[in-house]
């Protein structure tokens, strides 16, 4: 038996529920959904370069990610998944875990890749290798998170009065006042309270000087009727896996243009987010469901960054196509391979992708190559 066989012998596992469904409301109101998790060790090769575990039987779970023991770590090379359909009985072809997001909350009790959405499941693979140009070796204590998000079918969010005007927030002069988008509330994607008991945050400027875009890096093979789901999934992978706060993005948005309420404190108040490390004390983070390295976001994405942008950077006074100063908070290096040290003083668009603040690829290519149009978008909703 090879050390491989050893160790998969020897994988244990733990089911867990975290938080309990709160009191039943109206029959069509919105309540909480409780999420489910299982963790499994992942065995890692004596020289610590390469890992792998495949799980044949594993409770049903929809939404996975990688874990490690230092939050500060990084995963320095390729991360690969493929899982089993609970409804086909099939096993997919192999995925990529993103492990390049950066740092979440400085509660985090572990590092981990992104989380993906795999769809209703009851079987998992995973294996990853070290970069074979670098000097160090894979995270310890590896790990691989399988969540069920739960079922529930949260009441409808209902959207602001038409044409109402964006109201000024704490710090806010409001007077690029574009109109609100219609935004589902955290109860109304099933937000479970009672696993973020933490008060929110808000930014110590009490401005928010820009919008950085993300993209969750996940699959884009979801029902947008899935997407309330997919971001439990990720709010629980976040809280109860990783040990944050809360979700790390302000605001989330699905491949139909769905707006979500992502951290809480208030849609209308500068809320602390954890989605760009070095500057997130005067940003909003939006992040869209899936990955946009190579697929092209369609117009009700665009459109729903844009308008979103448009009424959170109205609240402020703050231009959607101008630039901003920002002062970042720790040392860092971009994708682009700017470099800065803390306290210096960059100046990026008020609309930026989050590889402009951090070495990742983050939004994707095809996501990226929109920031011009959605900056164009989010002016003539301001104007409008």
């Amino acid at each position: 038996m090879n050390w491989v066989q050893m160790a998969a012998a020897a994988v244990t596992g733990v089911f867990a529920l975290h938080g309990a469904p709160g009191p039943a409301g109206p029959a069509d109101g919105p309540r909480p959904v409780a999420a489910h998790s299982q963790t499994r060790a992942v065995p890692v090769a004596p020289d610590r370069r390469d890992a792998d575990v495949r799980l044949s039987e594993t409770r049903p779970f929809s939404l996975l990610g990688v874990t490690w023991d230092d939050p500060r770590a990084r995963l320095t090379g390729t991360a690969e998944f493929r899982t089993r359909s609970a409804v086909s009985g099939q096993w997919s072809g192999w995925s990529a875990l993103d492990a390049d997001d950066g740092p979440g909350d400085a509660s985090a009790r572990r590092g981990g890749t992104s989380a993906v959405w795999a769809g209703p499941s009851d079987g998992a693979e995973v294996r990853i290798v070290a970069d074979p140009d670098a000097t160090a070796v894979l995270p310890a204590g590896l790990r691989l998170d399988l969540i069920d998000p739960g079922q529930g079918a949260p009441g409808t969010p209902v959207p602001p009065a038409a044409g109402s005007p964006a109201e000024p927030a704490d710090g806010g002069t409001g007077t690029l006042g574009a109109v609100r988008p219609a935004i589902t509330s955290r109860a109304g994607w099933g937000a479970d309270e009672s696993i973020s008991p933490a008060a929110p945050q808000y930014l110590p400027g009490g401005k928010v000087k820009a919008v950085v875009v993300h993209h969750t890096a996940g699959s884009n093979a979801y029902a947008c009727a899935d997407a309330p789901a997919v971001v439990r999934g990720i709010y629980a992978y976040h809280v109860q896996q990783l040990g944050w706060r809360d979700i790390g993005y302000n605001f989330l948005v699905d491949k139909c243009g769905t707006l979500y309420e992502g951290r809480k404190g208030g849609v209308d108040r500068p809320v602390l987010g954890a989605h760009a490390y070095g500057f997130n004390t005067e940003t909003s983070g939006i992040a869209v469901l899936g990955t946009y390295t190579t697929a092209a976001p369609g117009e009700a994405v665009t459109s729903a960054v844009a308008r979103l942008a448009a009424w959170k950077l109205g609240q402020y006074g703050v231009s959607p196509t101008g630039t901003t100063t920002l002062t970042a908070g720790a040392d860092g290096t971009n994708y682009f391979g700017k470099a800065w040290t803390l306290g210096t003083r960059i100046s990026l668009p008020t609309i930026h992708g989050h590889r402009d603040g951090y070495n990742t690829q983050c939004p994707g290519d095809a996501l990226y190559a929109e920031l011009t149009r959605i900056r164009t978008l989010a002016a003539q909703a301001t104007a409008g």
